[in-house]
Order: C-alpha cells, then structure tokens, then sequence
C-alpha cells in the first residue's frame, strides 16, 4: 500500500509540473520537492536509565526501517544559502536482538514519528545544472504514538512509551537541474543524531527505562520545482 500511494504520488506530480513549470526558473528563490524517503535507524541501547524488570547487561534491540513519501520546500537568500524544512510521518517498531529479549519482535509497536526538522544549506555554484549542496541543523522528533507489542507483552510489560527528543542532522545532495523552467531531480542523505527514552510499565509501574541510539539514515531521491 505505501509503494502503491508514493509511485501515486510521483506520478501525480510528475504530470502537474510541467504545467506548472512555465512560470518557474532554475534560479528561482522558492523550491518545493516530493521526494521517495527510506528512513533506516539504528535503535540499539545506549544507556539503562532504571531496570526493575531485571534485563540483563547483554539485552539489546534494534528498530525497524520504513519508506516513506516526504515533502520538502527551501528558501534561498542567495544562490549559494538557503534553508529547507522537510514534512513526513514514520511509522517503526523496535525488536529484541539479544540478551532478555532476544527474538521477541514488537516489543514497542507502531512508533508513529514526525521528524520536523529545518536545515540551513551551503550550496557550491558554478556548476551548471548540477548543485551540489551540504546542510545542517535542529531536528524534533515529536511521537505521535507508540504501545506495547507482542514482545514486550511477553516479557510481562502492559504499557510502553517512547519520549519526544531534540537533536540535530548533517545533510548532503545534490539538485540536478532538467530545464531552465525550475524542474530538477533530488538526490538527498541526512544523519540524525537523536537519543529518545523508552519506557516499559506493568500497570502504572514503571519498570524499565531506556536510552537509545535511534540515529536514522534518511535518504531521499525524487523531483523537484523551483520558481
């Protein structure tokens, strides 16, 4: 269902903007994109915060990579600075990997993300239609949802939470330029840098408390419009 609705998607846009396009300008100060998006954390532990249920030292897990379509639009204030915020929803779950929750799946379930996050670009110039570009700056991953799964139901926990988190992301591409009327292709890879806390309860008791390393890989590749 989501390769159906992004390949949807593209396709839509791909249809609308040379239409669009008439009015636009590679060098235009607004840029819009819809990009294909694979958002791939890492999830491991970094630190136990409190461990009541009794996890032993070699417990480990890791999160679940998703693909999803991402919105983006970019302000430029000159040819070689802008700045971008970017728009999509993740949905991931963290499993078991070693220790007390080996092969327990699902131990959190359906960790509904919203990664808001605005960069400042330096882009080089020069280059004709191809713009390299390197960028870098906050990020808010706000959770909009998380539960307890299969697993963490078998390790006795009835409730699980994940925290929202401040962090920060470096970013590289490039915008390659198909026309002078604002059409382009969008080639993008940013590293997240962010620690959320994640809770396991039985009733309202908490009892287990963990650092993670969710530190995601977000590469994109799609199109993109400038005017």
């Amino acid at each position: 269902m989501k390769a159906t609705y992004l390949a949807s998607a593209l396709a839509t846009l791909a249809l609308m903007l040379p239409a669009a396009a008439q009015a636009g300008s590679a060098d235009g100060k607004v840029q819009i994109k819809l990009l294909a998006t694979g958002v791939l954390p890492d999830g491991k532990i970094a630190s136990v915060k409190s461990n009541a249920l009794g996890a032993n030292a070699a417990t480990q897990t890791a999160a679940s990579d998703n693909w999803v379509p991402t919105a983006a639009i970019e302000y430029f204030f000159s040819p070689s600075i802008s700045v971008e915020t970017i728009c999509c929803f993740t949905s991931h779950h963290v499993n078991g990997t070693a220790g007390s929750v080996a092969g327990r799946n699902n131990l959190i379930d359906n960790i509904m993300i919203l990664p808001a996050t605005v960069t400042v670009k330096a882009h080089a110039t020069g280059l004709g239609a191809i713009k390299p570009y390197v960028g870098v700056g906050p990020s808010y991953f706000i959770v909009l949802d998380s539960k307890v799964g299969p697993g963490g139901t078998a390790i006795g926990a009835t409730s699980a939470n994940v925290k929202s988190k401040v962090g920060f992301a470096l970013q590289a591409g490039v915008d390659i330029a198909v026309n002078d009327q604002g059409l382009g292709i969008s080639l993008d890879a940013k590293r997240y840098w962010i620690k959320p806390l994640a809770t396991f309860s039985v009733g309202s008791t908490e009892v287990l408390r963990t650092r993670h390393d969710l530190d995601p890989w977000v590469l994109s590749a799609g199109l993109a419009y400038r005017f």
